[in-house]
């Protein structure tokens, strides 16, 4: 790289602008500008010329084309180890460009709002700006590409230190990121003409790309000789969107998948609810007036198992659920809000990671994604509410007003739960747990064995069918008295006859929720 001597600024974020054009200006670096950028840079008092005196050409269609011109592009593009280009630029009168800062037209934000018509949307797809972008990142070997607000300081830095030079290995990294950066335009553009051409619901694109942010360097991965780092999808909710560690040494990967179902599930119930989760499952789940009591109740289900374990509740966290905790080694806390006198509390445990996040809430259009050896699947996630009213009972008695209460909370939990999947539950909370086996009756057997709390009365749920009538027989004998599955087994008959013969209330919901 020869010693910068001139910068093009066309930034649609200006945050961080008058500092780097002023420092730029201090390194006697000449500012060239377009539009809103010039006229920002101009209002501040700052030198700058206007990109038209360069190219001798005004802008037009309304700010379509401003930059695409050779005398700006020749400038970007011209390899300074070359001495035909170096004469190519000298007959031509074009003066070299060294460091390119842009950043493109906002198009993610207009076309994610609802007011923005089709002809806003499109005049926000950039089209200069991703042409210098890419022709300064091609040629990072003597030119600088900038394109996010966040790198002006060690930009200005570099410049500085090196007496008009950025070390190749910034101008590498940077020319990765602006790549990264006109992928993701591109990309985002793309997807929004897919939902424009009218597809049905549930159509998924030939082509998905991502465009993923690294977060987090964990620990570690799954285990201790993995090595991993842990990504957001850009532009989609999720448990980073307000995601803020308020105490506590840095969280696993284990950690983080833990918090994630745990809060998920609390979110599954309206009421103040707490999930206790370990390795991806339920210990407990309950529910009450208010997360404290849903805790100690959801706690009472499996407090063996509790131990080491994450904990999520779907209201602000106070001092009754940090003093229920208190004698309970629990690894994380997160909670929407945790108030003054419980944050206190809770910080008397210090090895406890406390996590501030928002109660979850299922996005539309939203895709999960499931990986496979070479691939991935892309589905919609499995988050639509289930209407009890539009369940099917199916046996001579009807549940009870208290049964039903007990079935729908039982629902709620076994959906969020490793499969194949069992819970037996009251109407306030979890009493056994059958997770992951690999036959229903096992499911069941576990679910019974682990009950620390009474079962008679208590109601199970089932998060695909019965396949044979020895898991309802396992559940009936150990005092259960109401079932909710989806049915759809070629045995349903026999299972239906199981259950009047065992005076069980039994519903079908016409819809399973494996878990795998």
């Amino acid at each position: 790289m020869l010693k910068a001597s001139r910068a093009l600024l066309s930034v649609y974020d200006k945050r961080g602008l008058p500092e780097l054009a002023q420092g730029l200006v201090g390194l006697g670096i000449e500012l060239l500008s377009t539009g809103g950028t010039y006229r920002a840079l101009e209002a501040a008092g700052i030198p700058v010329l206007p990109v038209s005196e360069i190219t001798g050409f005004p802008e037009i269609l309304g700010g379509r084309v401003k930059t695409l011109h050779p005398r700006i592009h020749g400038g970007i593009l011209a390899d300074r180890g070359r001495a035909a280009h170096v004469a190519s630029l000298r007959d031509h009168g074009i003066p070299p460009i060294d460091v390119v800062v842009v950043n493109l037209y906002p198009f993610r934000d207009t076309a994610a709002n609802a007011q923005s018509s089709i002809e806003r949307i499109i005049e926000m797809i950039d089209i200069g700006g991703p042409a210098m972008v890419r022709g300064a990142a091609k040629n990072y070997q003597g030119v600088v590409a900038v394109v996010d607000p966040a790198d002006y300081p060690q930009v200005l830095a570099a410049l500085e230190e090196g007496d008009g030079r950025v070390p190749e290995t910034l101008r590498r990294r940077l020319a990765i990121k602006a790549f990264r950066h006109t992928q993701a335009y591109d990309a985002e553009v793309a997807a929004w003409l897919e939902r424009l051409s009218g597809d049905e619901p549930g159509h998924f694109p030939h082509h998905l790309l991502l465009d993923l942010e690294k977060v987090v360097e964990p620990r570690y991965g799954e285990n201790p000789h993995q090595q991993g780092a842990l990504y957001r999808l850009l532009g989609r909710s999720g448990v980073f969107e307000g995601f803020e560690q308020l105490q506590g040494k840095e969280l696993s990967f284990n950690n983080l998948l833990d918090a994630d179902a745990a809060r998920t599930l609390a979110a599954r119930v309206s009421e103040p609810a707490a999930a206790i989760v370990k390795h991806g499952n339920p210990c407990g789940v309950g529910r009450g007036d208010s997360v404290h009591e849903a805790y100690e109740r959801a706690l009472a289900c499996d407090p063996k198992s509790a131990f080491g374990s994450v904990v999520a509740v779907n209201r602000p966290a106070g001092a009754g659920l940090a003093q229920a905790m208190a004698g309970e080694f629990v690894e994380v806390v997160v909670a929407p809000e945790f108030d003054e006198v419980g944050l206190k509390l809770q910080r008397k445990k210090k090895s406890r990671r406390l996590i501030r996040c928002p109660v979850f809430r299922p996005a539309r259009g939203d895709l999960e994604l499931r990986q496979v050896d070479g691939g991935m699947l892309a589905q919609t996630p499995d988050h639509e509410w289930d209407d009890p009213a539009a369940w099917q009972p199916v046996t001579e008695r009807r549940p009870e007003r208290a049964e039903l209460a007990a079935l729908e909370f039982a629902w709620q939990v076994v959906r969020q739960v490793r499969s194949n999947a069992i819970v037996v539950a009251n109407a306030e909370q979890t009493v056994g747990i059958g997770a992951g086996q690999m036959s229903r009756v096992d499911a069941c057997h576990l679910a019974v064995g682990k009950a620390e709390l009474p079962i008679a009365g208590c109601a199970a749920a089932s998060d695909a069918f019965f396949p044979f009538r020895d898991g309802l027989d396992v559940l009936a004998d150990a005092g259960v008295t109401a079932l909710v599955q989806p049915g759809g087994s070629k045995r349903d008959k026999e299972l239906i006859a199981a259950a009047d013969e065992r005076k069980l209330a039994m519903l079908f919901t016409g819809r399973r929720h494996f878990r795998h």
